[in-house]
């Protein structure tokens, strides 16, 4: 990557140099010969297509600065050499380092417009993505009549070129399959091509009903100028996207951009040493629930790892080398002890094995912490004072259900992190429509035991927020249902939730716009692995391949009886290490490094947005100023070094073949200095 860095800059030194500059970006003479200032954003010209906006996207999730120019607004700026480029103290200076285009040519070709553009790249040496085009001479490939074909590319197998793998999408293990979710809607369409001169392709397939390979993304070097062509359509959440977007970013940026993204994958198990009530397949609810008629919760069997349960996941978890999260209830499991003669040999095994997993606070009973509920009807309401306020559990109440967990584990040497807590069924937090604001001595609580990081539900509340001095950590939950402990309970109930009422379920999936009904019940032996286990995982490997960072939430129960979740875990982890190289593996931080990570992207996309944040390159050195404080994230080149005081030291970690960190100037520091190799 040092090279490409390197090749780069002097290719804009080069031509700069050559008095290619256009006539106002730099005076002549002795200027000519100055390296030009390139500012780290990046300019996307949209149309509304959803290419475009997938690349957009992912400059946002990423953290790379972007400006958009609207094609369907007729009041959007024009595309001048004065938009694109001016000098600042004397130095020519290029206000892009990229262009994301919705094809080769938007403005038309010979256009006053396309003309400016082409200019601009060709002087300071911008790259160009074509985020969708066609095959045709123009973008160096024959047309698809001439040894090439075109048409619908699902369920295809595409692999990343010798060139792909050695350049810009060398994190990528090799081939992938582009998504084939239903057989009835055409999901991707493509035009597979023979490259021409000066074409390099980085993924292709070999051509259908044909001979040899023909290239879906490349790059296309001519007149000065350099394209990344892209000749299929897709949108932001497909997987074939998704496995590319790195690679398109790092190859508009050449390497060298504010912004970085890991993939990773965090599982809680909540409920550990708690039982699970269990689904009643012939009533459709769960006893012990409100809504379930004559569920008190008599005469059923809960859910309950055992010790045996508990030695699998141990095993489980080194044989995967992966680390699951135990979220944890230490009173429910003193109960469950005192009730079955005071002894409990699940919680001997975990204990032995306490150093293999993370453990997160889950408060000591797993009470509801909101609002007291009146369960005298269904829905159960919120219960009021006397002067028809609403009545909430106290501070001291939640304070000591917090207190208790967290000392039980310290006296059984557990590593707990005290600033970590996921309250039950995140309670405490607004649960529409019966208690629409936090309990409002939750807040309270927290501060007085410490608590920083407090878990919320992601299908509910997306977004971090403040609950007095901590914050949320949203949390994906799994599909895999916390009341069953068998696949055909889980088919079951699934069945219930998922078909109409005409099938015999609840009618659910009719009643609500966003969900779609199954079209005919799963069948209950083989429903849960030929269904529900891929389509989960293709779920949670979406988040992974978005650089999503929260975590994903399944309970005990799921690692109990069929050990049900472990399937979902392995078909992600198997699906994931079969498409990426070693050198971008999976990483899985723990709850507090999650809800620190969405913490500073927002903090990123606010400085960004009030126009806070100036970075450009000059040469092989990177100057970034942001608000004081701000942790700024920045992806370069292996070799890259950072200024010091005195000397420079190694910049960031190694991932997916760069340098990466959020970062702050040292000391004494106005700016953070990079020096690219």
């Amino acid at each position: 990557m040092a090279q490409r860095a390197r090749r780069w800059r002097n290719t804009a030194a080069a031509v700069t140099a050559a008095g290619m500059i256009t006539a106002g970006a730099v005076a002549p003479g002795a200027a000519a010969a100055e390296e030009p200032r390139i500012d780290l954003k990046v300019l996307v010209v949209d149309n509304g297509d959803s290419p475009v906006r997938a690349v957009t996207a992912q400059l946002k999730s990423t953290g790379v600065p972007y400006t958009t120019v609207d094609l369907n607004d007729a009041d959007r700026p024009k595309i001048t050499e004065s938009f694109l480029s001016d000098t600042v103290n004397g130095r020519p200076r290029a206000k892009y380092q990229g262009v994301v285009l919705p094809n080769e040519s938007p403005f038309g070709a010979g256009s006053a417009e396309q003309t400016a553009l082409e200019t601009y790249e060709r002087t300071y040496g911008i790259p160009q993505v074509d985020a969708y085009t066609w095959a045709h001479p123009e973008v160096g490939l024959d047309y698809t009549s001439e040894g090439g074909w075109a048409g619908t590319l699902d369920g295809r197998e595409a692999s990343v070129t010798a060139a792909g793998k050695a350049g810009w999408f060398g994190y990528l293990d090799g081939a992938f399959q582009f998504e084939d979710n239903s057989a009835s809607i055409q999901e991707s369409y493509g035009y597979v091509a023979r490259p021409r001169a000066g074409f390099t392709s980085y993924v292709d397939i070999p051509v259908p009903g044909g001979t040899g390979r023909g290239s879906l993304v490349g790059e296309y070097a001519h007149d000065g100028r350099r394209e990344l062509v892209v000749t299929f359509a897709y949108n932001g959440s497909q997987q074939q996207f998704r496995l590319l977007a790195r690679g398109i970013v790092e190859w508009l940026t050449q390497g060298v951009h504010l912004g970085r993204t890991r993939n990773s994958f965090a599982v809680h198990i909540d409920d550990v040493f708690a039982p699970d009530s269990r689904w009643d397949t012939e009533r459709d609810c769960t006893p012990g629930d409100f809504d379930c008629a004559g569920g008190d919760g008599e005469g059923t069997t809960p859910i309950r790892m055992t010790a045996d349960d508990a030695a699998y996941a141990a095993q489980w978890q080194r044989e995967h080398g992966f680390t699951m999260d135990m979220v944890y209830n230490a009173g429910s499991g003193e109960a469950w002890k005192t009730e079955h003669g005071g002894t409990d040999a699940l919680t001997d095994r975990l204990l032995a094995d306490k150093a293999q997993y993370r453990w997160v606070n889950h408060t000591y009973t797993h009470p509801f912490l909101g609002c007291v509920q009146d369960t005298s009807t269904v829905p159960w309401s919120c219960a009021k004072n006397a002067d028809g306020s609403t009545k909430y559990m106290s501070r001291a109440e939640i304070a000591a259900q917090i207190r208790d967990n967290h000392d039980w584990a310290v006296n059984k040497g557990l590593p707990v992190d005290r600033t970590e807590l996921v309250t039950g069924e995140h309670s405490g937090l607004k649960t529409l429509p019966q208690q629409p604001a936090d309990n409002p001595n939750l807040a309270g609580a927290l501060a007085d035991t410490g608590v920083k990081w407090i878990a919320s539900d992601n299908s509910r509340e997306p977004e971090q927020r403040a609950i007095g001095n901590a914050l949320t950590v949203p949390r994906h939950p799994m599909n895999v249902y916390y009341n069953v402990g068998t696949a055909a309970e889980m088919a079951d109930e699934y069945n219930w939730v998922y078909t109409s009422r005409a099938d015999g379920g609840s009618g659910v999936c009719e009643d609500n716009p966003t969900s779609t009904c199954l079209d005919e019940p799963l069948d209950l032996t083989t429903g849960y692995a030929e269904h529900i286990v891929p389509q989960e995982a293709r779920t949670a490997l979406g988040h992974v391949l978005a650089g999503d960072p929260r975590p994903h939430y399944a309970h005990q129960s799921n690692l109990a009886e069929e050990r049900l979740l472990y399937p979902v875990m392995e078909k992600v982890l198997d699906d994931y290490r079969a498409l990426f190289a070693d050198n971008t593996p999976l990483e899985t931080p723990r709850h507090s490094a999650v809800g620190t990570e969405v913490q500073r992207r927002a903090a990123w996309q606010t400085a960004l947005a009030n126009g806070r944040v100036t970075a450009y390159r000059v040469g092989n050195t990177v100057t970034v100023t942001a608000p004081s404080g701000t942790q700024v994230p920045v992806t370069a080149p292996e070799g890259t070094k950072k200024q010091l005081l005195l000397g420079t030291g190694t910049f960031g970690t190694a991932y997916a073949g760069a340098r990466s960190a959020w970062t702050t100037p040292e000391a004494l520091q106005s700016a953070l200095t990079l020096k690219l190799p």
